[in-house]
């Protein structure tokens, strides 16, 4: 793992003559990026919209300013763009196009010549339909290239002594809805507000998947028992007029369960 990281630090050196834009969500990923370069003259690039929570947001200032990092934060109105409200299965395709876009004339203007972001090793394996937008903009993605695992991210990340090198990873909002269904604010800022909710009563790890009228909760199968114990609490504040069942999904809580 060490000598990945070595490599890596290397190689950042290097591009740090040309002038780093980060495009930073706050993930663990991009933060320890951010940590990596924090003694360097680079750019923090945050994109702001109904997609990402405001809590998550308000952390990517908080990091910027505890390692002094120049950040600026892109409030775009996503759902204006019919194609991405519409949530087709390339939707995160079309989304980093127009990030990527702002970001390149943001890094033009700063001049910043490498442009980098989070994506890891593992991200390579799985269905991620903006990476053909990373390569369409020559978006860098050094973990990927250097072969760093989330795993190996999380440790180094302890060993840097970075507090939220165990934070769960927060993809945007717009994956709690089947692909085909129309994102509306309203819907998005009801899953927000129900995960902070769930949060809130001790389940770290949740997602609240809505299907219709149907909300499908995951959180941890270990977590199981203390659901129950606060049911009439969940049932009373997620049932609404537009949510006319709550299910709590028995295989428990597994990210990408969208994708399947």
């Amino acid at each position: 793992m060490y000598k990945k990281f070595e490599n890596l630090i290397k190689f950042l050196d290097e591009k740090k003559k040309q002038g780093i834009c980060l495009a930073f969500s706050g993930g663990i990923d991009s933060t320890l990026l951010l940590y990596l370069c924090r003694k360097t003259d680079m750019l923090a690039v945050t994109f702001n919209s109904v997609f990402q929570t405001s809590k998550e947001i308000n952390l990517t200032k908080k990091l910027c300013e505890k390692y002094n990092i120049q950040q600026i934060i892109l409030d775009t109105d996503i759902l204006s763009n019919s194609v991405i409200s519409e949530n087709p299965k390339d939707r995160c395709y079309h989304c980093k196009k127009i990030i990527f876009e702002q970001i390149l004339e943001i890094a033009k203007k700063q001049n910043k010549k490498c442009i980098i972001d989070g994506t890891n090793f593992d991200d390579l394996n799985v269905y991620r339909p903006g990476q053909k937008a990373l390569k369409e903009f020559k978006v860098i993605s050094p973990f990927a290239d250097f072969k760093i695992t989330k795993q190996e991210i999380r440790d180094f990340a302890k060993e840097c002594g970075i507090k939220i090198y165990d934070k769960p990873s927060t993809p945007c909002l717009a994956t709690r809805f089947p692909y085909g269904t129309k994102l509306t604010k309203d819907k998005l800022e009801f899953v927000e507000n129900g995960e902070k909710f769930l949060k809130n009563l001790g389940f770290d790890n949740c997602r609240l998947r809505i299907h219709g009228n149907i909300a499908r909760i995951e959180i941890n199968s270990g977590k199981f028992n203390e659901f129950f114990q606060q049911k009439d609490l969940i049932i009373k504040t997620l049932k609404t007029d537009d949510i006319k069942y709550l299910t709590l999904d028995i295989e428990g809580f597994r990210s990408g369960s969208m994708d399947v």
